[in-house]
């Protein structure tokens, strides 16, 4: 591939930052509830309620959240288009529908209290917020579709502008709220209604946008799409076991409520300081023309890692009885509680920010079946660590288990990642 110029640092920041307060403002809107619930009398019921419920919301809708990717990289003209609308929409219908067998039938005894192993009371604020989120996959469909559309025009900042608006939307949401829903059933209420306020927005923003798209030149079939956007769907759907994986070992631990509630509020954090790292997809699938310029995102990568790194020291350090206790409300016994594991995940922002660069070369390649299998590696990872931990109870916190768990995970999908793709240039470059 070539390109007019090379791809400075400058070109990937104005792409990237946008996208990366995006990131911020989304993982904001999850502190925001969080300090909300953390605020009642039982708020580790409250707190873990959410956690679960998100846990199993987020792995059953994970499909849906690769839906900006396969846009960016499949919509050419109106006929890939509506393609890919077709596939956003099968993708909702069939998350809203195991939702509700959750949230509504006797399947979610089985998942909540004994695939998960949460404690039944916690279990039934989970079930109350999944009654609420089986209306979220339409929405967070329809919005990545929207969203990749803007990214493909390069238009970042209108992505964080819809994002804002739902940060901004989400404190009415809760105040109005609380005349009608308690504990986690609020948190679900909240984010439901924010939500649809961004994707409003975000529609709104790719329509006037006005992409060229009467053009059908190098477009795929609805065939072609669905064949690349399969293996996307499920390897995301992969990636939410890991969390879902991790709480169900922590359920069933000694300190099982602190540990669930304290690993909902440090994903929290990871998903506002480490979560643009997962951006560094569509940096790569847009800019990264030429194996220069993959270099220089590599660096770019490496200091916005670092960076994010030492924010998360400086939450659970200095900072965490101000950010953690004063203003998010968090009491003592959790704060001191939940302070080391998430100290020790200043090495996840680049971690995440390897095996994304990895991911988006795989997609940019087409070579989607490859990113199932390295979630796949992850999650048998975790299934070979949930006998040993269970049975013999490691004399440390469940969150810090927890954390550790995701750490190892998180490296040995990179390691994996890393393997495959060098296999892959040597194949390319023996031909």
């Amino acid at each position: 591939m070539t390109s007019s110029r090379p791809l400075r640092q400058r070109d990937i920041a104005l792409f990237f930052f946008p996208l990366l307060l995006n990131i911020q403002l989304m993982s904001l809107s999850h502190t925001i509830i969080n300090g909300a619930l953390a605020r009642y009398a039982d708020y580790v019921t409250a707190l873990a309620g959410m956690s679960v419920a998100m846990v199993v919301h987020l792995f059953i809708a994970s499909p849906s959240y690769q839906n900006h990717t396969i846009t960016i990289t499949m919509v050419r003209g109106r006929r890939s288009l509506r393609s890919v609308s077709l596939f956003v929409g099968a993708v909702a219908v069939y998350v809203s529908v195991m939702l509700s067998l959750i949230a509504f039938t006797g399947l979610g005894d089985l998942v909540l209290i004994k695939l998960i192993g949460a404690p039944p009371e916690i279990a039934n604020a989970a079930r109350e917020a999944l009654q609420l989120l089986v209306l979220l996959p339409f929405f967070t469909g329809m919005r990545g579709l929207f969203q990749g559309l803007v990214i493909q025009s390069r238009r970042t900042s209108l992505v964080s502008i819809a994002t804002g608006v739902r940060v901004a939307a989400l404190i009415g949401f809760l105040a109005l709220g609380k005349n009608w829903f308690f504990g986690a059933q609020l948190g679900a209420f909240a984010l439901v209604s924010c939500i649809i306020t961004e994707t409003l927005f975000m529609a709104f923003f790719a329509w006037r946008v006005h992409l060229p798209l009467n053009t059908h030149e190098n477009e795929k079939s609805t065939a072609e799409i669905f064949r690349y956007a399969l293996p996307l769907a499920y390897s995301s759907c992969l990636q939410q076991t890991i969390p879902l994986l991790i709480n169900s070992i922590l359920g069933r631990l000694p300190d099982a409520p602190l540990a669930l509630a304290s690993f909902g509020v440090i994903r929290g954090f990871l998903f506002l300081l480490a979560g643009p790292m997962r951006n560094l997809q569509q940096v790569y699938l847009t800019l990264v023309k030429t194996s220069a310029d993959n270099l220089v995102l590599k660096r770019f990568a490496v200091v916005v890692a670092l960076s994010l790194g030492l924010l998360v020291l400086l939450v659970a350090g200095p900072a965490a009885q101000l950010i953690l206790s004063q203003l998010l409300g968090v009491e003592s016994a959790l704060l001191n509680y939940l302070r080391f594991p998430l100290a020790a995940c200043s090495l996840f922002p680049l971690l995440y920010a390897f095996s994304n660069l990895l991911r988006g070369w795989f997609a940019g390649e087409h070579k989607t079946a490859l990113l199932g299998y390295s979630t796949i590696f992850k999650s048998c990872f975790l299934l070979l660590s949930w006998w040993p931990i269970v049975e013999f109870k490691p004399p440390v916190s469940g969150a810090t288990i927890g954390i550790v768990l995701l750490l190892s995970a998180e490296a040995i999908e990179a390691i994996f990642l890393r393997i495959q793709r060098g296999r892959l240039l040597v194949r390319q470059n023996n031909r």
